[in-house]
């Protein structure tokens, strides 16, 4: 039986010079070059004290990652979320939400979801928060998940 794939979670200070370059290169393989989207992916919100990253290693490398940005008023803001081509398919999104929302506790939380994705993150206890837009030629849709109580 294969081994689970581990959940990872730093802080950037805590990354070393290698995992930050291959979580970057999971990002930017997907959302530059699968996506087509030619965007600034170093945004400077990685290395902020704030800033959690999230992802699952396999035997290769990352399969699946997020980051957790802490934003004003106590708001965590999830983004990033990617996982490899050649790990879709096998619920390590799932993982890594769940894994992060644990890490937001009971704080409101918001992303900005691919529109295909709405469900998925319905599934995770996020609603629409706003109308739909386009960015990068792709529609997203804002979404917030409120304060557990």
């Amino acid at each position: 039986m294969p081994q689970m794939p581990e959940i990872r979670s730093a802080s950037f200070a805590d990354l070393d010079a290698r995992t930050f370059h291959d979580l970057l290169r999971l990002r930017i393989d997907v959302f530059v070059v699968e996506q087509a989207c030619p965007y600034p992916e170093l945004d400077g919100r990685d290395v902020e004290p704030g800033t959690r990253h999230l992802w699952l290693v396999g035997d290769d490398g990352p399969l699946a990652y997020l980051r957790i940005l802490a934003d004003p008023v106590g708001l965590a803001r999830i983004g990033r979320v990617v996982v490899a081509p050649t790990a879709r398919g096998g619920g390590h999104a799932g993982r890594l939400m769940a894994a992060a929302l644990d890490e937001v506790g009971d704080r409101p939380c918001v992303l900005e979801a691919q529109s295909h994705l709405v469900a998925f993150y319905a599934r995770h206890g996020f609603t629409v928060s706003g109308p739909e837009y386009v960015e990068d030629g792709i529609p997203h849709t804002p979404m917030r998940r409120d304060a557990l109580t």
